[in-house]
């Protein structure tokens, strides 16, 4: 299987907090969940720790390369922007990643990079990578809090977005 490419400030295992979310779906295509997760109209219907999603550029709503948008999340005002966008194409696995920030004092400042590797498997499957690596104080908080309120809010969206994606599967067929 594939993996994620990290630049080297946001490594794992080098920052305050990573958490990493993983779902393996049958009936599913890589292609069929990239379009939900790109197009952030989607976001709220299926992830209810996102909102105030505005974009900077004339990308939005789909998520493109170097789109500038800003959410919230868990409270905190982030300000986002993509990194990485490659779609699905055959033998390829989907990437997307945004570095996201929350400007601040040295006790409030948030620095992330969320990102996302969506690829085929054999048998009809499709697997859901998501990981965050996190800089700041809030992400040392969050990394000590237990349970762990990203881990557990990063698996609502994969299981949000594989059930959406499958639903819109379901009512195409």
């Amino acid at each position: 299987m594939n993996s994620i490419i990290w630049p080297e400030k946001y490594t794992p295992a080098t920052t305050d907090n990573f958490v990493s979310n993983e779902v393996i779906v049958a009936g599913l295509t890589a292609k069929e969940v990239w379009t939900y997760l790109t197009d952030t109209n989607w976001w709220p219907g299926y992830y209810e720790n996102v909102s105030d999603i505005r974009f900077y550029d004339a990308t939005g709503p789909q998520l493109a390369a170097n789109s500038r948008f800003r959410f919230t999340t868990f409270s905190f005002p982030v300000e986002a922007q993509v990194t990485e966008f490659v779609p699905p194409a055959e033998g390829q696995p989907a990437r997307l990643a945004w570095r996201g920030w929350v400007d601040g004092d040295e006790q409030s400042a948030l620095d992330v990079l969320h990102a996302w590797l969506i690829e085929d498997l054999s048998g009809g499957r499709v697997r859901i990578l998501t990981q965050e690596s996190q800089l700041g104080k809030p992400a040392q908080q969050l990394a000590a809090t237990t349970p762990n309120p990203m881990l557990n809010a990063h698996q609502a969206w994969l299981d949000g977005l594989a059930k959406t994606a499958l639903a819109q599967k379901a009512e195409r067929a």
